[in-house]
């Protein structure tokens, strides 16, 4: 896995013709390049390089996975020229697309499958994004044409951030793997955006749509491309969706098996060693029981904390317990990675200073210490769990409170879903924040409606209401835990894989009848979520991880929350948004309001990082 950045100018027809690489703007922009690039050292420590070509300057760091030889560095053009790709990624279904090129004469130069994508949307363009099967963040330049083309996979796995500034020069177009990257360019300075502000309050996502916490600065949005064309000049722009895979018919927890079973064997492609996180939950057994039947040795890593008691009944420990039943049970070499209340704090901190974004959860902590003792014991690659809840119905809370709301007449069903899984919901925010502050997010109107028309995208294609929620689940809920996923592990240089979000087996479980996912009417203990996956891998775990509810490296944040509140009386930032009262009630008793206490903090510790 890798980072990429670069910037693009607008050049007239006449300029064209006679500009030649570097030129004065080319020189000037790899500069400001070279320190985007830099920026995204810890993604690619491998090395890097940068293109400079007509109008645009393109910058990589390499995360060598595949083909580790210098025959897959980047950036990489094809041997005419005349299109040149930076790519951060990986593509399951390589070999396909790469047997269907090499039969129309494309003569491939390594096995990365970098040169496989290069070739493939030389060829197709826009449309071949529809059959790559895989996580990818990417961006080619036609030197032929004069356009830039950006994309991102269908479940935004990989991340990818643009802007657009004024130069002395004209417009430029900038993108990058992570925010931070971005304001390297001198044109782009850190301004927070309000209304993605208030509304990371409520969602602890760190972007609304495309918006993100920064004036200016958007997210390129999952399964989206966007093409500039560097010769108009106002960087004209067109876009489009990624086209994913339809199962027809009808399927079976049969068919789920397969499905999953078969894109496991896909993700466990490396050049490097590899292994599973593993919190003894059934979807990272399901993924780890595969790996380890396919690969023979493999090694699997838990974290959490240690001794911890339960929360509102919850438990906080049992991880460590149910990983290393499932580890004897499939005869992996499993390693832990406990998380402490002083490393969480240290860790809280470093990461959001590193990332420049708060966290969206706490056990980005976790994630992010385990892919740091993987990454010292020489593991470059990690398959996860992340992604069945989403697609196959694992939050019984969420799930059993959308039945009850459809059986109510489903009124509204945006709202609802934001109103029930708010961290601080939106009519409480007229009390908590300054009355300019909330006149100036417009009461939240920007994000009710994002909400309403999630929903409204998620139900065009649903064949019951039920299946629109949870298809919402999969639109809003799983793209930033996905982005926890990549920011947690790229930070130590480890390439995170989801093999559950996959094209193909999603395909699948959306086949699957609504009723063989989520059943309400099943009364505790029995579960009630998952039932096809659970179904299709029963026997093949211990019935205790089969029936196992949800669990994913838990941490008790709401008892830790209290070693960072210092940060909460020593704001301006926060000061100026939230009314003293408020924000004094919160720093005396931080566990007890821990909703507003973990956005809180982590605002504060966001607004430091820029702004001091």
């Amino acid at each position: 896995m890798c980072g990429i950045a670069g910037v693009c100018r607008a050049v007239d027809n006449a300029q064209w013709a006679v500009d030649t690489p570097p030129g004065e703007w080319g020189r000037a922009a790899r500069t400001i390049v070279d320190r985007m690039a830099s920026r995204l050292s810890h993604r690619g420590p491998d090395g890097g390089g940068v293109y400079v070509g007509r109008g645009v300057v393109l910058g990589h760091r390499r995360l060598a996975v595949i083909d580790p030889s210098p025959a897959g560095q980047q950036p990489m053009t094809t041997p005419d020229g005349r299109f040149t790709i930076v790519y951060n990624g990986m593509l399951y279904n390589d070999a396909e697309i790469r047997a269907g090129r090499t039969c129309e004469g494309v003569g491939f130069r390594s096995s990365c499958d970098t040169e496989t994508a290069l070739h493939h949307l030389a060829a197709s363009g826009p449309a071949g994004l529809d059959s790559m099967r895989g996580m990818y963040a990417l961006a080619i330049y036609d030197d032929h044409e004069g356009t830039l083309l950006l994309a991102r996979d269908p479940f935004g796995i990989k991340p990818l951030y643009w802007a657009r500034v004024d130069t002395p020069l004209g417009p430029e177009v900038l993108f990058a793997s992570e925010v931070a990257a971005l304001f390297e360019h001198p044109g782009l300075r850190p301004e927070p955006d309000l209304v993605a502000v208030s509304a990371y309050l409520t969602t602890i996502r760190t972007t609304l749509g495309e918006r993100t916490l920064f004036n200016g600065v958007r997210v390129l949005q999952p399964g989206r491309w966007l093409r500039i064309r560097l010769r108009s000049p106002d960087l004209r722009t067109t876009g489009g969706t990624v086209e994913s895979p339809v199962f027809v018919g009808r399927a079976t927890a049969d068919d789920l098996r397969g499905a999953v079973e078969d894109s496991v064997r896909a993700h466990l492609r490396s050049d490097v060693p590899l292994c599973c996180l593993l919190s003894g939950g059934l979807d990272s057994s399901i993924v780890a029981s595969i790996a380890q039947r396919e690969a023979k040795r493999l090694r699997t890593w838990c974290a959490g904390a240690r001794d911890e008691p339960p929360i509102d009944g919850v438990p906080q420990s049992d991880d460590f317990r149910f990983a290393r039943e499932v580890a004897a049970s499939i005869g992996s070499d499993h390693r832990e990675a406990p998380v402490t209340r002083t490393l969480f704090a240290e860790r809280w901190r470093s990461l959001v200073q590193r990332t420049g974004l708060p966290l969206s959860t706490p056990n980005e902590v976790a994630i992010n210490e385990v892919a740091r003792s993987l990454r010292a014991d020489g593991r470059m690659v990690t398959l996860s769990g992340e992604g069945a809840d989403e697609l196959l119905a694992g939050y019984d809370g969420p799930m059993l409170a959308a039945a009850q709301h459809v059986a109510d007449g489903n009124g509204d069903p945006g709202l609802f879903q934001l109103a029930s899984a708010a961290w601080i919901p939106p009519h409480a925010k007229a009390p908590l924040l300054h009355p300019e502050v909330w006149r100036a997010v417009e009461g939240d109107a920007a994000l009710v409606e994002h909400y309403r028309a999630e929903y409204e995208v998620a139900a065009a294609r649903a064949d019951e209401p039920l299946r629109a929620h949870l298809r919402f689940h999969r639109r809003v809920n799983l793209t930033g835990l996905l982005q926890r996923l990549d920011s947690a592990t790229m930070l130590e240089g480890v390439e995170g894989r989801t093999p559950f979000a996959d094209v193909r087996a999603a395909a699948v479980a959306d086949a699957v009848p609504m009723r063989d996912l989520y059943n309400a009417t099943i009364a505790p203990p029995q579960p009630r979520t998952k039932i096809a996956l659970r179904q299709a891998f029963s026997g093949a775990l211990p019935e205790a991880v089969v029936t196992r509810p949800k669990a994913s490296f838990p941490l008790p944040f709401q008892r830790w929350v209290a070693h960072l509140s210092v940060e909460l009386a020593a704001s301006e930032f926060l000061a100026s948004l939230v009314r003293p009262t408020a924000l004094a009630a919160v720093h005396a008793d931080p566990a007890r309001h821990w909703h507003a206490a973990w956005p809180f903090v982590n605002l504060a510790l966001w607004s430091r990082r820029w702004w001091g």
